[in-house]
């Protein structure tokens, strides 16, 4: 039987991750986050299999070949990321559920594969302005970097309907009772 998994999406400055941090502190619903791998160099103090499991070029494309991912992109040429069945498998095995914080489509490709083992939730932004506000009081952007991360969110909404949830968070503290609601009705707790 496949494992459970908890799978979040959302356009850049929607909330998601504070919304999946927020879950991951939920001690009874024995969540576990998902590492995912990336071929980049390490930042700072990131470390290998905690942060990230580093991995170059040729090891994330012999991986590739070898059937070892749910999803991967190449981001950027040479840049790949992906999320690796053997994480799923290590996590399930300390009897957690896993919680991946994805793009869209990497939370799509891990829906086909999970199906009815799989929580889909997208979370969705009040508004188009909304959002930008938000990015814009982050003060972490440009404004030409903002409003390319606009349309990449007016692109990635037009996909929210392929979830098994829409949570709009127009209201943090709303939207993280309504996904705990959500995500412990999915795992019966």
């Amino acid at each position: 039987m496949k494992a459970k998994v908890l799978i979040f999406s959302a356009p850049s400055g929607s909330g998601k991750t504070t919304i999946v941090n927020h879950l991951l502190a939920k001690d009874n619903l024995n969540l576990s986050f998902s590492i995912s791998a990336c071929t980049r160099q390490v930042r700072g103090a990131e470390e290998h299999g905690k942060d990230y499991y580093f991995l170059s070029v040729e090891e994330f494309k012999q991986k590739i070949k070898n059937n070892e991912f749910l999803e991967w992109e190449e981001v950027y040429e040479g840049k790949f990321y992906g999320s690796l069945k053997s994480e799923v498998e290590r996590l399930s095995k300390l009897g957690k559920t896993v919680i991946f914080d994805l793009d869209v489509k990497g939370g799509i490709n891990i829906k086909n594969f999970y199906g009815d083992n799989a929580l889909s939730v997208f979370i969705m932004p009040p508004s188009i302005e909304e959002l930008e506000k938000r990015l814009i009081n982050r003060s972490t952007d440009k404004l030409e970097v903002i409003k390319t991360r606009i349309e990449k969110a007016k692109y990635e909404m037009s996909f929210a309907k392929k979830f098994d949830v829409i949570l709009i968070n127009d209201d943090l503290q709303k939207a993280l009772r309504e996904a705990e609601i959500i995500v412990g009705k999915f795992l019966n707790v």
